[in-house]
């Protein structure tokens, strides 16, 4: 089978070397030259593991890279679109780029095919999309929706083992088409959902709602836990043992950020709005969010007598480990905190210092934030040190070399990885978040 990708982002590109490794010849349509030209050179724009092998493997026997899309599209059963929905001022999202892509096939196409809604999209764009190609082109194009449910960090195992494939139509033959596309990610169960397309769409809004409110709440949990004396700890593996429940995303810390959570509960919240439904519940998980970082500060403010003139050491940038995304990364929302109050902050991460330093730069912030290159250099001459993303090295770090590096031995661990015995033998004073401090 012959397929186009059009978007080479994080959605667009994953997907792209996943079907072609999976026999698939795939082209993926970029108008960023410059872009395309490092992708032929097996240089992925972004981190994300396993996939910069994926696209050296693949490339250029079953995936290739062009700037054409009329070319590129020629021949091919499905075209995915996968390129950006940014967010309006409002919350919604900004279908511009969707609409253009959709129109630019329509008009360019000389067969009939199946149009793939990949990007993230609010409930209703199928049908906006249908409009579209109905009047741009003679040939009939069935508009298909199948959101992705890729973890950053994890998006090439959650494409090749996915939990599900969600499969938006009434178009029985374009069904078809989708299901013998994946059925290579299909095999050992079946995890193929076929429903209407509006349903779909809500889908991808509803599971990221769900699994941000879980983090949310769990992070007033902790609040709770620290008015009341009690350790999230014992609370979120009590809670996990409920099989209603389950472990995961029950674990405190600092909020959720990156690309998703954040724009598409906002999304939703809008969606509502423009229907007529308050959606109350995730609204709350929007602004609890807010909440662990505003804790936080407060409590270094208390620990060490005021933050102004205090240097803090920060480990880690990225909203979560395993990418160098830092969209939204609650990281840099508590940089800011500590800037506004007067503190100075050495910082650094093992993969998204130069996500991080175009952030800073937008921030106002790149010329006030020392980056490092390594998680020591970060603690030399701090008065404090903060745990700001999980990466797996900070999780049994040389609490001796760290001791001799501070100014004075505070640790505020904001995602909860450290044993507050180790720390406290090695003479720290630990703060976790909702843990009774030590």
């Amino acid at each position: 089978m012959k397929i186009a990708v059009i978007g080479t982002g994080y959605v667009g590109l994953v997907a792209g070397a996943c079907f072609a490794d999976s026999g698939v010849d795939v082209v993926c349509v970029d108008v960023d030259e410059g872009k395309l030209a490092k992708l032929r050179a097996g240089e992925v724009p972004f981190f994300e593991p396993h996939l910069a092998e994926l696209v050296k493997n693949n490339w250029p026997d079953r995936l290739h890279f062009s700037s054409n899309l009329a070319e590129s599209i020629a021949g091919r059963a499905a075209v995915f679109v996968a390129v950006g929905t940014p967010p309006h001022e409002d919350g919604s999202a900004d279908l511009t780029h969707v609409l253009g892509v959709a129109e630019q096939v329509a008009k360019a196409t000389t067969h009939d095919l199946i149009l793939v809604l990949k990007s993230t999209v609010p409930v209703g764009t199928n049908a906006r999309v249908t409009e579209v190609v109905q009047r741009n082109s003679k040939h009939k194009i069935s508009v298909v929706s199948n959101p992705e449910f890729l973890k950053e960090g994890d998006a090439v195992n959650d494409f090749f083992k996915p939990d599900r494939i969600v499969i938006g139509t009434d178009d029985a033959h374009a069904f078809d088409v989708l299901e013998r596309l994946y059925a290579p990610h299909n095999r050992q169960r079946n995890r193929i959902l076929r429903m209407s397309p509006k349903s779909a769409e809500i889908v991808k809004y509803a599971a990221n709602a769900m699994l941000a409110t879980k983090i949310s709440f769990m992070n007033e949990v902790a609040e709770l836990c620290n008015l009341a004396g009690g350790d999230v700890e014992d609370v979120r593996v009590a809670l996990g043992s409920d099989q209603r429940i389950g472990a995961h995303f029950l674990y405190p810390g600092l909020g959720f950020g990156g690309s998703c959570f954040p724009k598409d509960l906002r999304a939703l919240v809008r969606t509502g709005a423009d229907l007529g439904v308050s959606m109350k519940v995730t609204q709350a998980a929007i602004e609890a969010n807010e909440l662990p970082v505003a804790t936080l500060v407060k409590h270094m403010e208390q620990d060490l007598g005021g933050l102004a003139g205090k240097i803090i050491a920060i480990w880690g940038l990225a909203f979560k480990p395993k990418t160098d995304d830092v969209r939204e990364a609650p990281a840099l929302r508590l940089i800011a905190e500590l800037h506004k109050r007067g503190a100075k902050t050495q910082a650094t991460d093992p993969q998204a210092m130069e996500t991080a330093r175009a952030s800073l730069e937008q921030m106002g912030l790149r010329e006030k934030v020392l980056l490092v290159e390594n998680e020591y250099a970060a603690c030399e001459g701090a008065d404090a040190l903060v745990i700001a993303t999980e990466w797996n090295e900070y999780r049994n770090p040389d609490l001796a070399r760290i001791g001799g590096l501070l100014r004075s031995k505070f640790l505020f661990d904001g995602r909860n990885i450290l044993l507050r015995e180790t720390v406290l033998e090695a003479g720290f004073a630990y703060r976790g978040m909702g843990r009774p401090p030590l």
